[in-house]
């Protein structure tokens, strides 16, 4: 539903809205049908809002990636740091089939990148590769609120830094500094305790969201 809807809207040059309303549906069959629905955060129940938060977080976090302009395959680096992130957070936690899955999506992106060369990637295929991290991170963030520091300090931060850094210095280069910014923040998540994360996840999120006012720093 993703891929088909951006192919469309791509191809016959209609409104960016049509973007949304794919996404928008299959994240809705998603929560419908899937039972990914989040009730509760940090025990208060969510209620009427349940449905509208995991929408609005399947969305966002799927154009995590959906950036303006055109990225060389180098970026597929950063969700492949994330995934393997999530799928060690996942086996930990006892969710096998999460930590396959993001195992799997690792080595799909790897022969995609093979495939695609030097090509500069589709909007359809980074936009596919937001949706199934916010699914799986969706799956883990039912079970423990503090999982969206996954997704939001090891996918989301180092690709803001990224961009800005490719403005100054070479794609190469910012790559290596945000690839490790990624690992750092991977391996301190299974180090320093949940309630210092706490702080991190918010203060990022707050960083993160006052950042897309600015056309300059824009991503999501």
């Amino acid at each position: 539903m993703v891929v088909l809807t951006t192919k469309l809207t791509q191809k016959f040059n209609l409104s960016s809205n049509w973007f949304i309303v794919g996404q928008i549906s299959a994240s809705l069959f998603i929560i419908l049908f899937g039972d990914l629905e989040v009730s509760y955060i940090n025990q208060i129940e969510l209620g009427y809002l349940a449905i509208p938060f995991s929408l609005l977080f399947l969305v966002g976090f799927t154009n995590v990636m959906n950036i303006e302009e055109e990225q060389q395959p180098l970026i597929l680096l950063l969700p492949c740091i994330s995934l393997l992130c999530l799928s060690a957070a996942a086996f930990v936690m006892g969710f096998t089939f999460v930590s396959i899955t993001g195992l799997f999506a690792v080595l799909t992106i790897m022969l995609c990148r093979s495939v695609i060369g030097e090509k500069v990637l589709e909007r359809s295929f980074t936009t596919s590769i937001g949706f199934v991290m916010a699914v799986l991170s969706l799956m883990l963030f039912k079970s423990s609120f503090i999982t969206i520091y996954i997704p939001i300090f090891t996918l989301a931060l180092p690709l803001a830094i990224y961009l800005i850094l490719q403005m100054k210095i070479t794609s190469a280069q910012a790559m290596i500094i945000s690839a490790s910014i990624a690992v750092l923040f991977g391996l301190l998540m299974f180090i320093i305790p949940f309630n210092v994360v706490w702080y991190l996840v918010v203060g990022a999120t707050v960083v993160l969201a006052i950042s897309q006012f600015s056309r300059k720093y824009r991503f999501i």
